[in-house]
């Protein structure tokens, strides 16, 4: 399912074939979409529009390029119009310092009512922005639009931009243009940001992406921009098209019925989430502020027996491996873990198992010989250079006895397990070098370097 965030159904050619086009958009599984107004005709033709349709919503504000017809009477009429129910957005707003078709002064003044006025009704705000990155978030900062975040829309900025509006609580919404060949900055910015942060729009009935390049876009290829992100970030479509929903309706507080997921899929690997009990209390713990993984709800009302996980599990074989990692340490559970492993092995599962290598010291023996035959790889999070760094960042009731038997357990698991690898967080001020050559010395262990704040 895919949330288009920025379409304008009121726009020709769009409008002269609504019905078809919202249609083709929910058979290419376009679930959502926001159109947008721009002036106040087109704010008016926009909630008409999400009336009409399930699932789609309207935003309303006065464009950049109109923003010499902002006046009092029109800012009220914005107000008025954006009591609907079906307006979740104020905007499109901004500035468009590129084709100028309105004086600056006046581009600025409109922008900073938008903002007022979404502060005033709480609604987050969509973003124009056109050679005017540093005064779009000047004018943000100034004007607290933090306070209900939003959207940078068709984002035209590098790393460092979509990063200080990330921190003003806005979200970056990639247009079809992520698909042309000259979008390398925008690209970079793809990689490096975390998926939660990034929504998906086609800005239709412009910028349609490779392939449909020149004509008409519409939100039925929105799912095209999805795939351009899932390449980038080596996940699956489905995985963009997940998260990326999930941000939007949390975005626009439109509500979402979740199911708490036990097992659930990332790129093509199932994992199993049977606990959100944890050894360690780690500072930089994703679940401290949120229980979704990839757009996927983990927090359990109680640990699954071993029957709901093979049933939610179904064919093992359709994943390239199924991996015990939820939001807890699944070797708390080692009995469930060996008989879960069991059945699934019968049925041609590769098994994974992500753990904080303290079982050991949890168990009060070793347990990686019960692993043996069941487990094919595990991950290992080491997270330290050394017992100092792992206690300040990876507390827990066992402390100095805790980085001895994880070095001991990362030792041992050769033993028993063939793949073997130690896993760090790149947090800010840590020696990753340090950290990878310590794995590195260890016989039989490799190291992978895990992104820090990108969780799955």
């Amino acid at each position: 399912m895919y949330f288009d965030t920025h379409a304008h159904l009121d726009l020709s050619p769009l409008c002269d074939a609504e019905d078809d086009v919202v249609r083709r958009a929910r058979e290419a599984g376009v679930t959502h979409i926001v159109t947008i107004g721009i002036d106040p005709e087109s704010n008016e033709r926009a909630i008409e529009i999400a009336h009409r349709h399930g699932g789609v919503y309207a935003a309303v504000g006065l464009h950049p390029h109109d923003a010499s017809g902002c006046s009092g009477d029109l800012l009220a009429r914005l107000d008025r119009l954006s009591r609907c129910d079906k307006v979740v957005a104020i905007g499109e707003t901004g500035l468009d310092f590129f084709r100028d078709r309105s004086p600056r002064d006046a581009q600025r003044a409109a922008f900073r009512e938008q903002v007022r006025l979404a502060r005033k009704r709480n609604l987050p705000v969509v973003v124009h922005d056109r050679d005017a990155h540093e005064e779009i978030l000047s004018i943000l900062s100034e004007e607290k639009a933090s306070e209900v975040g939003g959207i940078i829309h068709c984002f035209s900025g590098d790393l460092a931009m979509a990063r200080r509006a990330i921190g003003m609580n806005f979200l970056i919404s990639l247009p079809g243009a992520i698909t042309y060949k000259g979008a390398e900055t925008q690209r970079e910015a793809v990689r490096r940001l975390p998926l939660e942060k990034l929504l998906i729009e086609t800005d239709s009935p412009f910028l349609a992406p490779v392939p449909h390049r020149g004509k008409t876009n519409e939100p039925s290829y929105v799912p095209l921009v999805a795939k351009r992100i899932a390449e980038i970030k080596g996940l699956s479509v489905e995985d963009v098209a997940r998260v990326t929903t999930r941000s939007a309706k949390q975005l626009f507080r439109i509500p979402a019925d979740e199911e708490i997921r036990v097992a659930y899929t990332i790129r093509n690997s199932l994992y199993l989430n049977i606990t959100n009990r944890c050894t360690n209390v780690c500072t930089f713990c994703a679940k401290r502020g949120d229980f979704h993984v990839k757009g996927h709800f983990l927090k359990l009302p109680g640990e699954p027996g071993v029957e709901q996980v093979i049933a939610e599990v179904g064919d093992p074989a359709a994943h390239d491996e199924v991996v015990f990692c939820g939001f807890g340490e699944p070797l708390l559970r080692l009995p469930e873990v060996k008989e879960i492993a069991a059945l699934l092995k019968s049925k041609g599962a590769r098994i994974r198992v992500n753990t904080d290598g303290l079982a050991n010291l949890v168990h009060g023996r070793n347990v990686l010989p019960e692993l043996a035959g069941l487990v094919d790889a595990l991950s290992v999070s080491l997270n330290a250079p050394d017992a100092e760094t792992y206690a300040r960042i990876c507390p827990n009731r066992y402390g100095e006895a805790s980085f001895p038997a994880l070095l001991e357990f990362l030792r041992e698991a050769p033993k028993f397990v063939p793949s073997v690898t130690a896993t760090a967080v790149a947090l800010p001020g840590l020696d990753h070098g340090a950290v990878r050559r310590l794995a590195e010395s260890i016989e039989g262990v490799t190291f992978r370097l895990r992104d820090y704040n990108e969780v799955g």
